[in-house]
């Protein structure tokens, strides 16, 4: 060990029981509950965006292809697609716009159209399934979600009504009268209120089109985040004449609201630790002054000013890195705590623990920047020191 550090440490060490063990201990105490509190808080914002993101990729194909006239040919069309590396599955969908009506009371509803056989190559809905079975949605049935089903408190066995614009019908409207054979709790509401699940073929009827026309092809891929680079190679197979959306394209909005969302309580967080900083630029500064004999003996034994500069610096590392290392293991003991014991209302959140992920990145980030805040306060008071002559710090001596 250097003698830097060796003079650092037992200024550290030979405080206990003053006055400087108590603004030691404050010093140290702010960069904790700095650190502690951004790794939380960043934790909880990181868990909630990826459970976003495992019920967004879950409850919708990862890449949608779509035509404005409608996909044709959507045989030879899947099976180009499913050579790609990378891929899956694919399935065919419809959607459009209907209402629904039961007990007299009616609402605007988002339909899609799906094939039984094939929608697990696309969708995780046969997972979501909390009661019937997606083999049993034929062409006289359907299936709703949990929050529509609350609403009008529908159950499995139930009628209700669909009521489609007749396409090409001179503007007729269609009634028909199908059967809930599933409820399915996607855990995002806006799909479990508004968005309910026919037979392709059905569909089809419902807006007068051919069984060769579908709205789309939902791709589902073996890693999600490959989306875009998979995108491109849709495009070279099939040509620039189909509309390809990932995931990503498609809720881009609102991952950029969380990014920001995120990044910004991290920079408002870190004022926490930029404010526990002052305490550290005080604790030197008191150290500097009750160390002025010391640092006089140093200097009129050849002590160059760097070295002083060193000692008080490293003064102020060691400081930092017990109170870095103390928020470390409190941030994340503390979230293990809430992500293991405490329980959220499933009801409002759609889960019934809090989700935090530490990322690794993230916490790296947090070290990091608390450790230049730290470094930064150090070089005051540190200067100070070493500019000090030592006729003047031995004159009353």
């Amino acid at each position: 060990m250097r003698y830097e550090s060796w003079i650092s440490s037992r200024y550290l060490t030979s405080a206990k029981g003053g006055f400087l063990f108590f603004l030691h201990s404050v010093s140290v105490g702010g960069i904790a509950v700095g650190v502690m509190a951004l790794i939380i808080v960043i934790g909880i914002m990181e868990g909630f965006g990826n459970n976003l993101r495992e019920k967004i990729i879950g409850s919708t194909p990862h890449i949608l292809i779509e035509k404005e006239t409608g996909v044709r040919d959507h045989q030879g069309i899947i099976a180009k697609i499913e050579k790609i590396e990378g891929v899956s599955g694919a399935s065919v969908f419809f959607q459009g716009n209907i209402f629904l009506e039961y007990a007299g009371r009616a609402m605007g509803l988002l339909v899609r159209g799906i094939d039984p056989a094939n929608e697990h190559k696309a969708t995780k809905i046969k997972d979501y399934l909390i009661d019937g079975r997606i083999e049993d949605l034929d062409e006289n049935s359907i299936i709703v979600g949990t929050e529509l089903a609350s609403y009008h408190g529908l159950k499995i066995g139930d009628d209700v009504t669909l009521i489609a614009p007749g396409s090409g019908m001179a503007g007729k409207e269609w009634r028909y009268t199908l059967k809930i054979v599933g409820i399915f709790k996607s855990g995002m509401v806006d799909y479990d209120l508004n968005l309910i699940f026919v037979n392709l073929k059905k569909a089809q009827t419902m807006f007068n089109l051919p069984e060769n026309v579908v709205t789309g092809i939902g791709v589902r891929l073996n890693d999600p985040y490959q989306a875009t680079e998979i995108k491109k190679k849709i495009f070279e197979v099939l040509g620039y004449s189909f509309l390809v959306k990932t995931w990503i394209d498609i809720n881009q909005n609102l991952f950029e609201a969380l990014w920001l969302e995120k990044w910004g309580l991290f920079l408002i967080l870190m004022l926490m630790v930029l404010v526990a900083s002052f305490n550290v630029i005080s604790t030197l500064v008191v150290t500097v002054t009750s160390k002025v004999h010391d640092i006089g003996i140093l200097k009129s034994i050849g002590v160059p000013n760097t070295s002083i500069k060193r000692i008080f610096v490293r003064l102020g590392m060691f400081i930092g890195s017990l109170g870095i290392l103390l928020g470390v293991v409190l941030g994340v003991g503390i979230s293990y705590i809430l992500k293991t014991y405490v329980q959220v209302p499933a009801q409002i959140y759609s889960i019934d623990h809090v989700p935090i992920d530490l990322a690794l990145t993230d916490m790296l980030a947090i070290v990091g920047v608390a450790v230049i805040i730290t470094y930064a306060a150090t070089i005051y008071p540190a200067t100070k020191a070493s500019r000090l002559q030592p006729v003047d710090a031995l004159r009353y001596e």
